[in-house]
């Protein structure tokens, strides 16, 4: 299907903005300008029993002017789109350049991109979220909230769904002029039982993606059969026993493992973050520099990429917030960390050639900062199904679905949990456990995977909300992975330990 970018948004005067603010900035003394026109609308629609509990539509819209004066930032920002404003924000963010300078400690430079003129670039999806009619939208999560609550397993359902669609012209003082338009969606079910044995939910699987409403339907994740299944599963897991601790082997799902790769890998190999520039936000972490090329990240199964080029990634694009085109490279191979994520300003401060376009900003009114790729485990091409992944466990445990995690501020020391616990017993599925936890540092976790899925068992997982810097930014990113055995992985009953 071909895809254009919407008519009313090309109809503003964008090169006009742009054009105006870095005329006006290179007058004014600045030696690199970039500027960004912004349009992004977000809708949620959220169901509680089968019936609409909050419902938004927000629309975000604005211009955002950076400047490099003597080796020093300036920013300003404004939602007017005029001329007149574009003119004003460029003699702002050179002034503020000026002002902060005394106050730098390092000269901003930017590593030399290509310039790009005139290309746009659209995300795959088919229907726009926003074209379906409000009540379309509601009956398709009532329909399948009320096939939960048909059930005698099921008390409560809530049902909720975010779709955004990120509308960005970008231009810079070397020539490049993008416009990128992306769609991504985000659907979650859950079914609540509530009775004597206290509270439990189970929640859908299905990750989000850059997907349109077609989503929704059943030809790309079928909505309709994991509901069928969903109130069996929760009704098992009411009635499973709690979790004995100790070591198991553990076969972990793509819809568990996407999180802690995001946690451990994603965030740990930003090199601002490895560099001590992003500390009060999360921490920084373990993977330093000096052990690029050396450091054991994990077994030699163990193969991790950056890119911003997968198919309906959260955070594919074309070209990012800084005009670098989207690119893919290794940051972890044959088990040993070889790569990072950069922006044009890291790239330059550690002397690398090019950046490899993590740059992104999540409004107008904020600067590009350096953010998460699509960051993915590749699957062993040749590797096992998910039926000979789970034939090969003796004694272990299978985990599907994210839930609550935690991990120190150095990205090495974590614990996470899931939806689904499932034993397994002599190559076979013995039944549900519940209150589990898996508990690791980095290193040991993925030095200790044993077996890698094929592609077959590979899924795209992600998430919408994650956070960094300070003002906070929020961006979606993408974490790929196919199903993978880890050899006796600590394991923690929350009950127990919640208790201690």
């Amino acid at each position: 299907m071909s895809r254009t970018v919407d008519a009313d948004f090309l109809a503003l005067p964008l090169s006009h903005l742009t054009d105006a603010a870095i005329s006006t900035a290179k007058s004014l003394g600045a030696s690199h300008v970039d500027v960004r026109v912004e349009r992004t609308r977000t809708g949620v629609l959220s169901l509680r029993d089968a019936k609409p509990e909050t419902q938004s539509d927000e629309t975000i819209i604005g211009i955002g002017v950076r400047v490099i004066v003597n080796g020093a930032w300036g920013f300003a920002s404004s939602p007017d789109l005029s001329a007149d404003t574009a003119n004003r924000l460029a003699n702002t963010a050179v002034a503020m350049a000026k002002t902060s300078k005394p106050l730098s400690t390092e000269l901003v430079s930017l590593v030399h991109e290509p310039a790009y003129p005139n290309k746009t670039w659209v995300s795959s999806y088919e229907v726009d979220p926003f074209s379906i009619s409000d009540s379309e939208r509601k009956d398709r999560l009532a329909s399948l909230s009320s096939k939960l609550l048909a059930s005698n397993s099921v008390n409560h359902t809530s049902a909720m769904t975010m779709y955004v669609k990120e509308q960005k012209h970008y231009a810079d003082s070397n020539g490049t002029s993008t416009t990128q338009q992306r769609v991504r969606i985000q659907t979650q079910i859950e079914a609540i039982s509530i009775g004597e044995h206290g509270f439990e939910s189970m929640r859908t699987l299905a990750q989000p993606a850059g997907f349109g409403w077609e989503w929704m339907g059943n030809s790309i994740w079928n909505w309709d059969k994991e509901i069928d299944e969903l109130p069996n599963l929760l009704a098992e897991k009411v009635k499973s026993p709690s979790v004995q601790p100790g070591k198991y082997d553990l076969l972990i799902h793509p819809s568990n493992l996407w999180l802690t790769i995001h946690e451990s890998i994603g965030h740990a190999t930003e090199l601002d973050r490895a560099m001590g520039y992003e500390a009060n936000y999360a921490g920084t972490s373990f993977a330093t520099p000096e052990k690029l090329g050396n450091l054991k990240y994990g077994s030699k199964l163990m193969n991790v990429t950056g890119d911003r080029l997968t198919e309906h990634g959260l955070s594919t694009v074309g070209w990012d917030d800084e005009g670098v085109a989207a690119q893919r490279w290794d940051i972890v191979k044959d088990g040993v960390l070889v790569g990072y994520q950069l922006d044009r300003r890291i790239a330059a401060r550690v002397n690398q050639e090019r950046s490899n376009g993590c740059a992104f900003a999540d409004s107008p009114a904020h600067v590009p900062i350096q953010r998460m790729p699509n960051v993915s485990l590749q699957p062993n091409p040749t590797g096992p199904s998910l039926d000979e992944l789970i034939s090969s466990v003796e004694d272990g445990i299978y985990i599907l679905g994210d839930k609550s995690w935690s991990i120190d501020m150095q990205r090495y020391n974590f614990q996470f949990t899931g939806q689904q616990f499932h034993r397994i017993k002599n190559g076979k599925l013995a039944g549900q456990l519940k209150d589990v936890a898996y508990q690791a540092t980095t290193t040991d976790f993925w030095g200790a995977m044993k077996a890698v899925g094929g592609p077959s068992t590979y899924v795209l997982g992600g998430a919408f909300n994650c956070g960094k810097a300070q003002p906070g930014q929020v961006a979606a990113v993408s974490h790929g992975c196919p199903a993978v055995i880890f050899d006796k992985i600590n394991i923690l009953n929350t009950v127990a330990e919640a208790g201690k």
